[in-house]
């Protein structure tokens, strides 16, 4: 490693380091309470599973997949009064080896690019950047498609992980399997290891409620974040009667009422299966056309991750914080030639992030208080998010065969996939 690259290196970790301890302190002293999800109900699910003996998702039906108990159970380590600290170390810990893993330990030149950059989405974000499990789910998935190339079944394996944490890096399993020529590898490293995780919930006792976060979201309203919700907080300024915001006290989320919202929050989940097949669809057709998988993957990944968030009725800010593993794959792309710029959704992803943190959690009583300004901005945000993924997915459908691999002299990229060879920038250290 060269002096440059390795000053560069420590300057990037130096950096982490800065942006987790000012999320840190955020978390810990903001108002608005970020870090509540941690403090307040991560905190008794652990306590009941070690007070009483009844573990969520085990004992109990539970909204989150099996092995989210594992950091969730680990944070209160050192007791429940240090919760927060540990939380936010054990967030540090899991951040930190993901990015040894995105920067191969600072000699990837397009990995340190998406390094830097992920530092710069950490701290634009804000403190739900470090405050939800999804935060956890994050840094697995950037060491999953990061392993896709030289390590597929162990991609599969952390991938499947993350998944059995919380479901949507399902959609990184989706696109690397369409996109990917060891898909063989990855589909059974990852079902070997979902039927292992399963296996051991049923050993424990689990019995249906293994599978019961997918029944628990179901009956689930229409939550007042998520794009579809826009169409009732609008409705609320203009004063329409019997339309208003409700707090379920059993689904822990703020959720809209009015005329509709049951049909919606109805409609949307088949919606979301329908956009999910094809958009997979449009990922087969190119792939079998002849796109080469380092151009396919990064487009995929994005469009299927960000229609999770668009055609949902759920609609959290940590939601945001998915983005930063599709991005992060078209940014190690992006120094092969003939792959898709990043550029765009790279500066786009910054403003919704920053859109984000202008709501959560300094000033979300105001979108509560149904303020119009609030609600701009999160219209605003999610009107974004939408332009994001019409983006991916337009630029899904315009890739053309002419760059495609040529099979004779394969060589590696980024991403993991076959590079073109007509290229001699694919030669460069990534």
């Amino acid at each position: 490693m060269s002096v440059n690259r390795a000053v560069g290196a420590v300057a990037l970790l130096l950096t982490f380091v800065w942006v987790h301890l000012v999320l840190g302190l955020l978390n810990i002293f903001a108002p608005g309470l970020p870090l509540g999800d941690v403090t307040i109900v991560y905190a008794g699910w652990a306590q009941q599973a070690y007070a009483s003996g009844v573990v969520v998702g085990v004992d109990a039906p539970w909204v989150y997949p099996v092995l989210a108990l594992v950091p969730i159970l680990a944070s209160v380590t050192f007791g429940l009064e240090n919760i927060a600290t540990v939380w936010l170390f054990i967030v540090f810990l899991v951040n930190v080896v993901a990015l040894g893993f995105l920067t191969r330990w600072g000699r990837s030149r397009s990995g340190m690019i998406a390094g830097w950059w992920w530092a710069g989405f950490l701290i634009v974000l804000g403190p739900i950047a470090l405050a939800r499990i999804d935060t956890i789910t994050v840094a697995l998935a950037i060491v999953g498609v990061r392993l896709l190339q030289s390590q597929p079944q162990t991609a599969g394996i952390v991938l499947a992980c993350a998944t059995w944490i919380k479901v949507w890096p399902a959609a990184l399993l989706l696109a690397a399997v369409i996109a990917m020529r060891a898909r063989g590898k990855i589909v059974i490293a990852a079902a070997a290891t979902s039927a292992t995780i399963a296996v051991f919930a049923l050993l424990a006792g689990a019995e249906w409620n293994v599978l019961s976060f997918i029944t628990q979201q179901t009956g689930r309203g229409v939550q007042i974040e998520s794009p579809v919700a826009g169409i009732w907080l609008w409705q609320i300024v203009a004063g329409v009667p019997d339309t208003f915001i409700y707090y379920d006290a059993q689904i822990l989320t703020f959720q809209v009422a009015g005329a509709g919202v049951q049909l919606a929050a109805t409609a949307v989940t088949p919606l979301l299966g329908l956009i999910v097949l094809v958009i997979a669809l449009l990922g087969v057709r190119q792939v079998h056309s002849g796109v080469a998988a380092f151009r396919v993957l990064p487009l995929l990944s994005l469009a299927l991750v960000v229609a999770l968030i668009v055609v949902n009725k759920v609609g959290s800010p940590q939601f945001i914080s998915w983005l930063a593993v599709p991005i992060v794959l078209g940014l190690l792309a992006g120094r092969v030639h003939g792959a898709p710029s990043f550029r765009a959704p790279a500066a786009l992803a910054f403003v919704i992030a920053a859109l984000t943190h202008s709501i959560y959690p300094y000033l979300y009583h105001l979108l509560l208080a149904t303020n119009p300004t609030m609600i701009t901005l999160v219209s605003v945000r999610n009107l974004l998010l939408i332009v994001l993924l019409v983006w991916a997915i337009v630029g899904l459908v315009r890739l053309t065969p002419e760059l495609s691999v040529s099979p004779s002299r394969p060589q590696g990229n980024a991403v993991g996939v076959a590079t073109p060879t007509i290229s001699s920038r694919a030669k460069e250290s990534s």
